[in-house]
C-alpha cells in the first residue's frame, strides 16, 4: 500500500476533524472552510501520486460534503483506488457504499466480498458488519458460530456494538452457551462507551431480580 509520510497540515487537519464543537452548524461550517477545502488540495496531489490515506480521505470528503459539494460516485472512486492497494479502511467503506447503494447499484455481495478483505485484515467496523450479516443470515447463510467469532475479534479491539451484539448472543444463548454473567458484562462494556441500546438492555435486565442477583 503506497502511502506518503504526512505533513504537519495534515496532522493539523486530524486535529480539527476529531475535535468536538458546542456551537452548532454555523460554526461547524467556518470549521469545514477552514480545515477541510485547504486539506483537500494536499489530499488531491498525494491521492494523485497514488497515496492510499489520501485517497481515504478524500473519499470521506466526498461522501460527507465536507469541504466538497457531495458526490458519492466520486466518493466511490476514490475509496476504491486505496481499497485497491489492499487499505482495510477504504476497503470496509467501499463496501459500505455497496451495501447501501450509495454512488454505485446496491450490491450486497460486493459489499459482503469487501467486508471480508476489510475484517481479514483486522477491521474492527468490517468485523462486526460481516458478523452482523452472518447472525441475521443476510446475503451469506445464517451461521451463529462464524457471527460469534467476528463479534468477539471486534470486541476485542473495544468496538461498543460489537460487544453488545456479543452480549445479546450470550443473552439468548446463539451460537454459545447461555450465559447472563457474560452477556452483562459485555453490555456494560458497550453501556460504558456511551452505546445507549446496550444501556437499555441492562435497564431492562436490572428489573428482572433472577437474573440481577446472578450476575451481582
Amino acid at each position: 500500500m503506497k502511502t506518503k509520510p504526512l505533513t504537519f497540515l495534515l496532522s493539523l487537519t486530524f486535529l480539527f476533524l476529531f475535535s468536538g464543537s458546542v456551537y452548532g452548524d454555523d460554526l461547524q461550517e467556518g470549521k469545514d472552510a477552514f480545515v477541510f477545502k485547504p486539506a483537500y488540495k494536499l489530499f488531491l496531489l498525494l491521492a494523485e501520486q497514488g497515496d492510499a490515506d489520501a485517497q481515504l480521505n478524500l473519499g470521506f470528503m466526498h461522501a460527507t460534503g465536507r469541504g466538497v459539494p457531495q458526490d458519492h460516485k466520486e466518493a466511490v472512486k476514490w475509496y476504491r483506488l486505496a481499497a485497491e492497494q489492499g487499505y482495510a479502511k477504504a476497503q470496509y467503506n467501499l463496501g459500505v457504499m455497496h451495501r447501501d447503494g450509495k454512488g454505485v447499484p446496491q450490491n450486497h455481495r460486493e459489499a459482503v466480498k469487501l467486508f471480508r478483505l476489510s475484517a481479514e485484515q483486522g477491521d474492527e467496523y468490517a468485523q462486526n458488519d460481516l458478523g452482523s450479516m452472518y447472525f441475521h443470515g443476510r446475503v451469506v447463510p445464517q451461521d451463529y458460530k462464524e457471527a460469534e467469532k467476528l463479534f468477539r475479534l471486534a470486541a476485542e479491539q473495544g468496538n461498543a456494538k460489537a460487544q453488545n451484539d456479543l452480549g445479546g448472543m450470550y443473552d439468548i444463548g446463539a451460537g454459545v452457551p447461555q450465559d447472563d454473567k457474560e452477556a452483562v458484562k459485555l453490555f456494560r462494556l458497550a453501556a460504558e462507551q456511551g452505546l445507549a441500546a446496550a444501556q437499555s438492555i441492562l435497564d431492562t435486565l436490572s428489573k428482572k431480580k433472577g437474573i440481577w442477583d446472578k450476575v451481582k
